[in-house]
């Protein structure tokens, strides 16, 4: 169990499966940059992360950027929309002070562009679920995402698979965090999506530079 001083924030977990340097500078070395799909993202936030907003739509209730907690993991952070739908058991339901008998909560996360061919946005909902299954101790086997450019959600079941994935991750994070090491650049296609690729590529070529390399364009000018 981490403690409150130990805690990494939980969003950081998709930029960790994204790249683990691009982790690193953001969340060690204090690095960010814009471009357009992080501008686009936080536009569509604007619309979701209101804290003081409920959704009531017949017995569906959506409960707005809801602060979320792991001593497990070690994460915290806000999940962008919960969707609580009404059950009558009281197995792996919730109670809410404000809204009378057992909910089922569902995590639904914001996403501005389309699936991708990997997990990486699995991994973080999978996150947000194993936090909000630890507050509660309750068992949840699915979440949902929002795509903004298919503007339709996609149901995704949260696996052993993907629990494991987090773990690894989370204790990966961890470990890097502490060391306050920066990960080895490992340039791929995925850079070019990069809103660090300007501060990253630099120290990228110079890591990868080879000793003679180094002296032919350093020294024999």
């Amino acid at each position: 169990m981490y403690s409150e001083d130990d805690m990494l924030m939980l969003s950081g977990i998709q930029h960790f499966r994204f790249c683990p340097r691009q982790w690193a500078l953001i969340h060690i070395d204090q690095q960010w940059e814009e471009n357009r799909l992080t501008i686009e993202g936080q536009i569509l936030h604007h619309h979701v992360d209101d804290p003081f907003y409920r959704q009531k739509c017949g017995d569906l209730i959506t409960l707005r950027a809801v602060n979320i907690a792991s001593h497990e993991l070690g994460l915290y952070g806000i999940s962008d929309a919960i969707e609580l739908h009404p059950s009558s058991s009281e197995e792996d339901t919730i109670q809410h002070p404000k809204y009378p008998g057992r909910w089922q909560p569902v995590i639904v996360e914001y996403k501005h562009g389309k699936p991708k061919k990997n997990e990486i946005d699995e991994v973080q909902l999978a996150a947000q679920v194993m936090c909000l299954e630890e507050m509660y101790r309750i068992h949840i086997p699915y979440g949902a995402f929002f795509y903004g450019e298919l503007r339709h959600r996609v149901h995704v079941d949260i696996t052993d698979e993907l629990r494991q994935i987090v773990h690894d991750c989370a204790w990966e994070m961890h470990w890097i965090f502490e060391k306050t090491l920066l990960p080895k650049a490992e340039y791929g296609k995925h850079c070019e999506k990069c809103s660090l690729k300007e501060i990253c590529m630099p120290k990228m070529e110079q890591c990868c530079m080879t000793a003679s390399t180094y002296l032919k364009n350093n020294l024999y000018q």
